[in-house]
């Protein structure tokens, strides 16, 4: 539970600082559309149920999507784009994808956090709902960690650069490799997968020339945010 503990000590020093900097009181929540997402009850879980090991890959999937835009609509702007924090709140890539971390995610989640009568977290839970919370909790912790592509930035880049000049001789065996790469990309929280460039232009990448395009603009994307 270090990592846990950890978070938690920067959740309370972060509420130290200035409101104009932290407070989230000025931010509309905005929807996130979860009807392609399997329904988990009214009562709150307290362990994420869109895991891959309890839902299957493609609920997995479609979880980490839909927590993909949920998150950048309503938490990005002070966790980080991509969940990496700037140093003003917890960085949650490193909340462990186990139980007591969804603990501590779901009631932050629920019922946000005030001081002094200010609001500096917004309770989600009730505008949200329990669908859109773990949908986000699945994209927050299959977030890579840090440095975790360093090793790779040059083979990808090169793959990129072949598949935007078309000149691939074995995209099934590039395929492969970027699925080797990416099962060895660990995550800030523990979890088993990370929803890596690598996965991403792994799962896009055929033998279809039509798919090279844009497996080469998921590289191009990732590698320049890894950068």
């Amino acid at each position: 539970m270090k990592r846990t503990n950890t978070l938690i000590a920067a959740a309370l020093a972060a509420t130290a600082l200035s409101t104009s900097v932290f407070a989230h009181g000025d931010v509309t929540p905005q929807p996130v559309n979860t009807d392609s997402l399997p329904e988990v009850g009214e009562e709150w879980l307290t362990e994420n149920p869109y895991r891959a090991e309890a839902a299957g890959e493609e609920v997995w999937l479609k979880a980490i999507e839909i927590g993909s835009s949920g998150y950048n609509q309503n938490c990005a702007r002070c966790h980080g784009l991509g969940a990496v924090s700037g140093g003003l709140a917890p960085d949650l890539r490193y909340l462990e994808a186990e139980e007591y971390g969804d603990e501590w995610y779901v009631e932050r989640f629920q019922f946000g956090m005030t001081q002094n009568g200010i609001t500096k977290m917004p309770a989600f839970g009730e505008l949200l709902g329990q669908k859109a919370a773990w949908a986000i909790r699945t994209y927050i912790e299959t977030r890579p960690d840090d440095g975790a592509l360093d090793d790779h930035m040059a083979r990808l880049t090169e793959i990129r650069d072949h598949l935007l000049a078309g000149d691939l001789e074995n995209p099934v065996a590039v395929q492969e490799e970027l699925a080797a790469i990416a099962a060895e990309v660990e995550t800030g929280s523990g979890a088993p997968i990370a929803d890596s460039v690598a996965f991403e232009a792994s799962r896009a990448l055929t033998e279809d020339k039509g798919t090279w395009k844009h497996a080469a603009d998921l590289l191009t994307v990732g590698l320049s945010a890894a950068n």
